[in-house]
């Protein structure tokens, strides 16, 4: 894995289960395809540098993934990992298709609405199952707007800039 920039967060453990190592996750990314056994991953907290895993085993469950990672055998092993993201090398994942986006790469990106003008940055994305919806934070409040191509104009990754039309009540 290279450095932090080549890196996207797939997903977060949330919790164990049984005692064989398995822990749950909350998947951030479409498929469960993205956590094919073979791949390594990066576990890691905000005060850690983090320690990188072999993907042994995924299975999609109702509220995300169960996950068997090498070396990790009991659920000991398993509660240390609880609450730390999983992260993948881009290089390890497609390209996305065309008008999709890595949420990371969205995440920090100016929004400019065409009658509002600047309304601030993506700070969030909530996964509502029909659109993503962007949480766009701005001076004097938060905008939530759905990724739909209604409401999203452009989105252009190297300038850093997402374009939207949203009605005028918004």
């Amino acid at each position: 894995m290279n450095d932090n920039a080549d890196l996207l967060t797939i997903g977060q453990v949330t919790g164990v289960h049984g005692l064989g190592g398995n822990i749950k996750v909350r998947s951030f990314a479409e498929s469960v395809d993205t956590f094919c056994p073979g791949r390594s991953v990066l576990l890691t907290a905000e005060d850690d540098t983090g320690q990188r895993y072999t993907i042994l085993k995924a299975i999609p469950q109702r509220k995300g993934i169960l996950l068997l990672l090498e070396g990790i055998d009991n659920r000991e092993l398993a509660e240390d990992l609880v609450g730390k993201k999983i992260l993948i090398d881009r290089a390890q994942l497609p390209e996305p298709e065309e008008d999709t986006w890595y949420w990371q790469d969205l995440l920090g990106l100016d929004v400019f609405d065409d009658q509002k003008g600047y309304i601030g940055k993506i700070t969030d994305i909530i996964p509502t199952g029909a659109n993503d919806v962007l949480v766009v934070t701005g001076k004097i409040r938060e905008t939530l707007v759905p990724m739909h191509k209604h409401f999203i104009d452009s989105v252009d990754i190297e300038a850093g800039t997402v374009r939207t039309t949203l009605p005028e009540d918004y």
